[in-house]
């Protein structure tokens, strides 16, 4: 479930919809956390869906590091990629704000993480392209943008608290307060030898 102080915006043709902030977001608060409505849908589940409904879990999916499709429920399907997100994916099953999210901001992550399946250029002026084992290439960086807003998750105020558990929540906690090391988010990498 995403993030309640968050909307749906139209940008434009070309981009359709966003995710915009609605009032501050401040880095360390977790963005997005896995819950009960997210279907996670194997390789051989979505072969058994007409290919309308094939389309539309691709698009709107992230696989994770069983290779397996989660489709998230919500609002959640509008978050657009910005190659200097202002969200990160973790090993835990949540995002966290890697840097205050103003109110009106667009709530952004980097497609580079969600193991997509095929390489994809932006149209911009770089012709940047967004690869499948971007979580190799960048892994390091997003790593150090999230042990340094880590120890902010327990000052900072909570609202999908109440959807993780209290073993989940109490991982989380030893991580911000450093008495444990933080997994990387290599370990959300597809691992295509399981």
């Amino acid at each position: 479930m995403i993030h309640p102080a968050t909307e749906v915006r139209y940008i434009n043709r070309h981009v359709g919809c966003g995710l915009f902030a609605t009032r501050s977001i401040p880095a360390g608060t977790i963005t997005w956390s896995r819950d009960q409505l997210d279907r996670e849908i194997t390789p051989e589940q979505l072969l058994q869906y007409n290919e309308q409904a094939r389309e539309t879990i691709l698009h709107y999916s992230y696989r994770n590091n069983k290779g397996n499709f989660i489709f998230c429920w919500d609002n959640t399907r509008y978050m657009n990629h910005n190659c200097n997100p202002n969200t990160c994916i973790t090993a835990y099953e949540v995002e966290i704000a890697v840097r205050d999210i103003h109110a009106g901001e667009e709530v952004t992550n980097h497609y580079g993480m969600l193991n997509i399946l095929e390489p994809f250029e932006l149209a911009d002026e770089k012709r940047t392209i967004i690869r499948p084992d971007d979580l190799l290439r960048h892994g390091k960086t997003w790593d150090n943008n999230l042990e340094r807003v880590f120890p902010l998750l327990t000052r900072v105020d909570q609202p999908l608290r109440s959807l993780l558990s209290d073993e989940q929540w109490d991982t989380l906690c030893s991580v911000s307060r450093g008495e444990c090391a933080m997994l990387s988010v290599l370990t959300c990498y597809i691992n295509q030898h399981r």
